[in-house]
């Protein structure tokens, strides 16, 4: 952030310019904002930064400025920059009417129990112009399982009949409630908001907003308009990777072992393929889907059914030098016996004394030592015959429980299928033994069999199903993201040399490859969608698989118009699925929380990644444009024109994520640091749209771009993986 604010206060030494000497305390005061809450707390910063007096004065500042722009430049002439302007206005009044009148809180209601008021935040009992009665509280489940779906309260308010659920909240006299929380008596604990005066301009400037950026792109006299005439876009950077072999302990055939991992199995709180289950247990051990050349289910039947063998295979790997050193350990990776060996370093007081004794990075080396127990005690779980619980059983009322095979099994269990679910394993090792595997297939049939007999309801259906073993087999190594690196750094490369040289060619080549890239993605996309019956959104892989997406679509868009784009987003879509890879590696197919059930979230993480892989795109422009000074005026209008949508994207996906908070929250600005990094990247990409449209200074522009792109970074990984909050995918 630093070097940004240098190169800014060096632009003010030259010029005096109002929009930087506000922009630079406004981005300097929130940035820091975000530190000091990462050691503060996030009530500390509330109370002493965001909701201190100098701050307010700050924000009036930015407010009188805006107005006096709208005089001084006249704009009632043009309808679209008045609107714009206007609505900056009405979200900052919005703001400070939420500070002054809103109030919030939450209540606790009992079963049969007239409440009429709630305990505010600042632990104040405020009453309520009504009363509200919990009848009752209610857990939905998803079908078949106990992972909860949705939190429903039945209330009475007056003596009307009304439900609360997560993302849909009861209105009544101005008041918003919300379900917050519950516990295991049957109450229910609501959030309480009235804030009628500050949501109604707040949202009265986000519509000022949005038809204002309908204007933009509309007016024919606009800056956006007249660079969409023409332009040409561009990319960078680099990685590579290499794989070790070895001959692998003995395991099933693969014929076997995949009709094995097509049986069901309740596996972090959903019934899926037993596939899935393989999958996950091979790249939580080792790193990867696939161990030297075997499958998943190959690898998992390994440990299952030949287990003195894979205890003595070094395929667990092991992070952090000292937390090595500590357990013995030489190289990367450890056998199982090797870990047991070592067990009291990670699994005692005694070892977890000596490790916390370490003297550099002490919360680091704690971390790669609970992922070395981690995985130590998932061999362990599956050892014990607890992991696998692929064995349903129905109770008189219809409801279905799943067990492993030595799980305490319910008294009502019928005498054949508990003799079944205590022996199928041991007969399936007998065949193992034997080498019966046509006997053994047969035997993971009729277990198929049961289930779909014991469990028909609960299970996915045959689409689902097929839709997530298809989407396994496709998922199975890092090879798409280190190829399309690889790739786009060669064609990156040629691209820049022939630009420089002003040589034309056709790019049809990288062109096929960002197509069949895009639609192999799509495909991913849409199986993971039909298996977890949820679009893929909620985490830090799928938002970065979105966007290498939308990086896709965008290059398919441009490639006629820009020379350089099939290269530049081949690179873009590399990186992407590199970043995917590096802080995913394959994630499972999960179900949703209750609260991440909302058609916005969908939309609001689809707008903020096509507004971030539009800003790669400009940041690679202006690397590129940097090195290639001959075209640096066209390839200005093309960061330009990329940018007008990449900010108007960026505010619409801002304004969308403030209603959706507010849906499901009660809150539509809560100062988390992903939210205030959001608004820095926002105000620093409104510069250049105002400071840089004529084709004077390019060197400039492109360097601001490149350091400007730091912001989207803190914005996604800083926030993730340093300072932390809310929106931090864990």
């Amino acid at each position: 952030m630093w070097p940004f604010i240098l190169f800014l206060f060096l632009r003010m030494g030259k010029k005096f310019n109002i929009h930087l000497l506000l922009m630079v305390p406004v981005v300097a005061v929130l940035a820091a904002g975000t530190i000091v809450e990462k050691f503060k707390g996030h009530d500390w910063a509330a109370a002493h930064i965001y909701g201190a007096l100098w701050f307010y004065l700050l924000l009036a500042v930015v407010g009188v400025f805006v107005v006096w722009s709208i005089v001084k430049e006249r704009m009632w002439h043009k309808p679209y920059k008045l609107l714009l302007y206007s609505s900056v206005v009405f979200v900052l009044i919005g703001g400070l009417l939420t500070s002054a009148t809103g109030r919030f809180g939450s209540v606790k209601l009992q079963p049969s129990v007239h409440i009429g008021s709630y305990t505010a935040e600042d632990g104040q009992t405020i009453d309520i112009p009504f009363s509200i009665t919990l009848e009752r509280f209610e857990i939905v489940p998803y079908p078949g399982t106990k992972t909860p779906m949705d939190f429903v309260s039945y209330i009475l308010v007056d003596g009307e009949s009304a439900e609360i659920s997560m993302n849909s909240i009861y209105k009544h006299s101005g008041y918003r409630f919300y379900q917050e929380d519950y516990d295991d008596e049957g109450n229910s604990v609501l959030s309480v908001a009235y804030d009628p005066w500050g949501i109604a301009f707040t949202y009265l400037g986000y519509l000022l907003m949005a038809a204002g950026i309908v204007l933009l792109f509309a007016s024919r006299n606009s800056n956006f308009r007249r660079l969409a005439k023409g332009a040409s876009v561009v990319l960078l950077l680099m990685l590579t990777g290499a794989n070790q072999a070895v001959a692998a302990p003995h395991t099933l055939p693969k014929a076997t072992a995949d009709k094995m991992g097509q049986m069901y199995v309740l596996y972090k709180g959903r019934i899926c393929p037993l596939q899935t289950m393989a999958k996950d247990f091979t790249t939580k051990l080792c790193g990867s889907a696939r161990y030297e050349g075997l499958t998943p289910e190959q690898v998992f039947s390994g440990w299952m059914f030949y287990f003195s063998e894979w205890a003595d295979e070094p395929m667990i790997k092991v992070k952090g030098d000292d937390v090595r050193l500590l357990l013995g350990i030489k190289g990367g990776k450890v056998s199982y016996n090797g870990l047991l060996a070592h067990q009291d370093a990670f699994g005692s007081p005694k070892g977890m004394g000596a490790m916390s004794a370490m003297p550099v990075g002490g919360m680091q080396k704690s971390k790669t030592m609970r992922a070395a127990s981690e995985k130590f005690n998932l061999v362990q779980m599956l050892v014990g015959g607890k992991f696998v619980k692929m064995f349903p059983v129905a109770d008189s009322m219809g409801g279905v429980s799943w067990f492993a095979q030595n799980d305490d099994l319910p008294l009502y269990t019928p005498d054949d299928e508990y003799f079944f679910i205590r022996k199928q394993l041991s007969y399936c090792q007998e065949l193992v033994v034997k080498g019966d595997y046509a006997e053994l297939e047969r035997v993971f049939d009729k277990t198929a069999q049961y289930q779909r007999k014991n469990a028909s309801v609960a299970l996915p259906s045959n689409t689902q199903y097929n839709a997530e073993r298809l989407y396994n087999h496709l998922t199975t190594g890092k090879w798409l993201a280190m190829l399309t690196v690889a790739l786009g750094l060669v064609f990156f490369a040629v691209a820049l040399f022939r630009t420089s040289k002003h040589k034309k060619g056709v790019d049809w080549i990288p062109m096929v490859i960002v197509l069949c890239i895009t639609l192999f993605l799509l495909l991913i996309f849409t199986l993971r969608w039909i298996a977890g019956g949820h679009i893929p959104m909620a985490g830090g892989f799928d938002s970065m698989n979105l966007m290498a997406i939308v990086a896709g679509l965008i290059t398919v868009a441009t490639s006629r118009r820009y020379q350089m784009s099939p290269s530049i987003g081949l690179l873009a879509m590399g990186f992407c699925l590199l970043v995917a890879m590096m802080s995913g590696s394959n994630p499972p197919v999960t179900h949703l929380m209750p609260v991440l059930s909302s058609p916005l979230l969908t939309l609001h993480v689809t707008v903020i990644m096509m507004s971030y892989a539009l800003f790669f795109f400009v940041m690679l422009n202006g690397v590129a444009a940097l090195f290639v000074r001959s075209r640096a005026v066209e390839m200005k209008h093309v960061g330009l024109l990329m940018l007008y949508p990449a900010v108007a994207l960026l505010a619409v996906g801002i304004v969308i994520g403030a209603l959706w908070a507010n849906i499901s929250w009660g809150r539509y600005w809560a100062w988390d640091p992903k939210e205030v990094w959001a608004l820095i990247t926002l105000i620093l990409y409104i510069y250049p749209l105002t400071h840089f449209v004529d084709d004077s200074r390019p060197a400039r522009f492109h360097l601001y771009c490149v350091l400007a792109f730091f912001s989207v970074i803190v914005t996604y990984f800083g926030v993730n993986f340093i300072l932390g909050g809310i929106h931090a995918y864990n």
